[in-house]
C-alpha cells in the first residue's frame, strides 16, 4: 500500500508537470530533429543511455563510454553481442553453454543492467542477462556506460549499463538479407525490412543461428550445439506535431546441450565437466514496449510515458525429463519530464514503478513452487550543464522498497576542456544491488538453501579520465577508478552438511583499475581500434573470480576505395583469470587460476554487385585451447561463408 500511494503521488506530480504540454502539442517543432528523437543508428555522437531523456551528448557525457558503430559491428562481422564486447575496456566475458556472463569494472554479471531497445531485458529470476541470446541486426550500434549508474536507473546498474539499439525504418530502409554457413554444420541467417513515410517508421527482423557445436569437457566427444531464434520490431507514429508514439518488442528462443559436472567422488573426473548424454536446455523470453512523447515549448519541454513487460521461462532436462525450471515477469512504468533551459541547463525528472515476479518450476517436490513478487517505486532528479568549455551533471534517485529498506543512490560528475584537443573529466556515484529470488528462497532443497535476512549489496566509486585528440584521425582516452562494495552476496559452505548458502560479507570488496582506447584512421583506407584494461579486485586482499587482471584487443580495418571490398583482422587476449572448483570432496571450493589466451580473428568481404556481397571469416585462427570458467572448453577454430544482399 505505500508504494501505491507514492506511485499515485507521482502521477499527480507528472500530471502537474504535463498540464502546459497539452497546449503546447501543436508548436512549431525545431530546425533540426532532437537528438532523443534522432535514430541511434546514425548517431554515434549521442548516448541514449546515459541521460534518462536520451540527448546527452556524448562529449558531454562526463563518466566513461564506449560506442560501438553499426559500421563496426558490420567490419567485425559481428554475430553474437557477447563476442565484440571484448573489444570494450573494463569489460570480461566468461561464456558456457546456456548462460553468458558480462562483468564491469570487476562488478558481478547482475551488477550490470543491460537494455535492448530501452527495454531491460535481465531475467527476474536469475537476476541478469544471457548475454548469449543477444544477437547481432543489420544496422544495430552498442552503447557501454562504466561506472555507477544507480542514480538514473536503480538497482541492478552498480558496474554500468549496455545498451543495445536496433537500426528504425527510417534509418535503414529496404530488406536485408544475409546467409551464412560453416563449420560443424552451422547455419548462421538474418532477415531486415525497415520501412518509413511522411509521418511514421516501421522496422522487422529476423534471426537464426543453429550450430552442432564442439565438445566443452576436456577430452569429451559430445558436441555442445544449440538453435537460437530472434524475432524483433520496433516502430514510431507521429500523431500530430510535437506528439508522437512508438513501440518495440522481442522475442527470443534458444534450444541448446550442455555437459554437467561429476559430482561422483569415487571417479577420476570429480568436478569436472563430462560428457552427459540427453542434458540440454530452453529458454525462450518476450520482451515489449509501448511509449508515447509529448513536446512544449518549441521542443525544450519534452514529456515521456512508457511500459514495458519482460517474461523469461528457463527449463533444463536430464535422461528422466525436466531437471529445473525458472519462471520471472516484469512490469516497468516509467514517466520522464525533462526542460531544457537556454540551450545549456537541462533539468529531468523521473519516475519509475516496477514489479517483479519469480516462480521456481523445478519439478519433483524438491521446492517451493508458489509465485512471489517485489515490489519497487522510484523517483529521480537529474541536472545537467553542457558549456563551452565546462560540463556538469548531478543525479539523486531514491527507491522505495516493500521488502528491503529504501535506498538513495547518486551520481555526479564533470568535465573541463583544457586546450581544443584536451578534456579532464571525473565522476563519482553510488549503486544498490537487491538479493535475488534464489538468493532469498533457495532453488532446490537439500542443494542450495536460501537466506531471506540477506540485505542489498551497496556500491560507492569515483574515477578520473583524460580524453586526447591526436590530430583530426586518432584520439587516445586513459581512465583511472575505484569502487567499494558492502555486503557483498557470496555462497557459503557452513559445516557440518556444507549445503550451499548465500550471506553478505562483513568485509569491503575493492575495485580499481586503468582503462585506455585508442582510435585512429589510418590514411583513407586503414583504420585501429585498441583497448586496454587493468584490474585489480580483490575481497579482504584475495582475488576476486573469473575477473582477469589484463585484457586487451585491437581491431585493424582495411577498406578498398568505395567500399569495394574490406578486410578486418581483431586479435583479442584474456589474461589470467582466478576462478573457483569443486574438486574437493567436501563441496568447499578451491581456488585455481585459468591460463590467459589469444583470440585471432579474421575476416574479409567483397562487393559482387551492387547490393549484393560476399564475405568470409575464421574465428579462433590459431585454434587457441582456452576455458573461460573452470573445466567448461570454449570452442576452437571455426569458419564460415556467405552472402548479404540489400534491397
Amino acid at each position: 500500500m505505500k508504494n501505491f500511494t507514492l506511485l499515485g503521488g507521482a502521477a499527480a506530480v507528472a500530471l502537474v508537470w504535463a498540464v502546459p504540454a497539452a497546449a503546447q502539442v501543436n508548436a512549431e517543432p525545431q530546425e533540426s530533429e532532437t537528438a532523443a528523437n534522432a535514430d541511434p543508428g546514425l548517431s554515434p555522437e549521442i548516448l541514449v543511455s546515459a541521460s534518462r531523456d536520451g540527448s546527452l551528448g556524448r562529449d558531454s557525457f562526463t563518466g566513461s563510454a564506449l560506442v560501438i558503430t553499426a559500421q563496426q559491428l558490420a567490419q567485425r562481422q559481428t554475430r553474437d553481442i557477447a563476442d565484440v564486447l571484448r573489444d570494450v575496456p573494463g569489460v570480461a566475458v566468461a561464456g558456457v553453454a546456456g548462460q553468458t556472463q558480462v562483468r564491469l569494472r570487476g562488478s558481478e554479471a547482475n551488477h550490470v543492467l543491460v537494455l535492448v531497445d530501452g527495454i531491460e531485458v535481465s531475467d527476474p529470476f536469475a537476476g541478469e542477462f544471457d548475454m548469449g541470446t543477444l544477437q547481432a541486426e543489420p544496422g544495430a550500434r552498442l552503447e557501454v556506460l562504466r561506472g555507477p549508474q544507480s542514480a538514473l536507473y536503480g538497482p541492478d546498474a552498480i558496474g554500468g549499463v549496455i545498451a543495445y539499439e536496433t537500426a528504425s525504418g527510417r534509418a535503414v530502409p529496404g530488406f536485408v538479407a544475409r546467409i551464412e554457413g560453416g563449420t560443424e554444420e552451422t547455419v548462421n541467417g538474418a532477415l531486415r525490412y525497415g520501412a518509413a513515410g511522411e509521418s511514421w517508421d516501421a522496422a522487422l527482423a529476423a534471426v537464426l543461428v543453429s550450430t552442432d557445436g564442439q565438445p566443452n569437457a576436456r577430452n569429451g566427444t559430445r558436441d555442445i550445439g544449440r538453435d537460437s531464434y530472434t524475432l524483433s520490431g520496433k516502430g514510431s507514429l507521429d500523431l500530430a506535431e510535437g506528439f508522437a508514439l512508438r513501440a518495440a518488442a522481442r522475442f527470443i528462443r534458444t534450444e541448446g546441450r550442455f555437459n554437467n559436472q561429476d559430482f561422483n567422488s569415487a571417479n577420476p573426473t570429480f568436478g569436472l565437466v563430462i560428457d552427459s548424454p540427453q542434458t540440454r536446455f530452453t529458454n525462450e523470453a518476450v520482451y515489449a514496449l509501448i511509449g508515447a512523447r509529448v513536446e512544449a515549448l518549441e521542443g525544450r519541454w519534452t514529456h515521456d510515458l512508457s511500459a514495458q513487460i519482460a517474461n523469461v521461462e528457463r527449463e533444463t532436462f536430464g535422461p528422466f525429463g525436466q531437471s529445473s525450471g525458472s519462471e520471472g515477469d516484469r512490469v516497468k512504468v516509467s514517466y520522464v519530464s525533462a526542460l531544457r533551459l537556454a540551450d545549456r541547463h537541462n533539468l529531468t525528472f523521473a519516475a519509475d514503478y516496477e514489479v517483479e515476479g519469480f516462480r521456481n518450476t523445478t519439478p519433483g517436490g524438491f521446492a517451493f513452487n508458489g509465485r512471489r513478487e517485489i515490489e519497487q517505486v522510484g523517483l529521480v532528479g537529474e541536472y545537467r550543464y553542457a558549456g563551452t568549455a565546462f560540463d556538469f551533471t548531478a543525479a539523486l534517485r531514491h527507491d522505495f522498497n516493500d521488502l528491503f529498506r529504501d535506498a538513495t543512490t547518486f551520481r555526479v560528475g564533470a568535465g573541463y576542456r583544457l586546450t581544443d584537443t584536451t578534456r579532464l573529466r571525473a565522476a563519482a556515484g553510488s549503486g544498490t544491488k537487491n538479493p535475488g529470488f534464489f538468493e532469498l528462497y533457495g532453488f532446490v532443497d537439500g542443494r542450495f538453501i536460501g537466506n531471506a535476512a540477506l540485505r542489498p549489496e551497496k556500491s560507492t566509486g569515483w574515477e578520473v579520465g583524460l580524453d586526447h585528440a591526436l590530430g583530426d584521425s586518432a584520439s587516445l582516452a586513459v581512465t583511472y577508478f575505484a569502487s567499494e562494495l558492502e555486503g557483498e552476496i557470496f555462497t557459503t559452505f557452513p559445516p557440518p552438511n556444507f549445503i550451499a548458502t548465500p550471506a553478505n560479507r562483513t568485509t569491503e570488496s575493492r575495485q580499481r583499475g586503468i582503462e585506455v582506447s585508442f582510435n585512429a584512421r589510418l590514411g583513407t583506407a586503414w583504420s585501429l581500434d585498441a583497448a586496454y584494461s587493468y584490474l585489480d579486485a580483490e575481497e579482504n586482499g584475495v582475488e576476486e573470480v573469473r575477473r582477469p587482471e589484463h585484457i586487451a584487443s585491437a581491431a585493424l580495418t582495411w577498406a578498398a576505395p568505395g567500399d569495394a571490398a574490406s578486410a578486418t583482422l581483431v586479435v583479442r587476449y584474456n589474461g589470467q583469470t582466478p576462478d573457483v572448483a569443486f574438486t574437493d570432496p567436501s563441496f568447499v571450493p578451491v581456488r585455481v587460476t585459468l591460463d590467459d589466451y589469444t583470440l585471432v580473428n579474421f575476416n574479409a568481404r567483397a562487393r559482387l554487385a551492387d547490393g549484393l556481397d560476399a564475405f568470409a571469416r575464421i574465428e579462433n585462427l590459431l585454434d587457441e585451447r582456452y576455458e573461460q570458467v573452470f573445466s567448461f572448453v570454449s570452442p576452437g577454430r571455426s569458419a564460415a561463408v556467405g552472402i548479404e544482399a540489400r534491397f
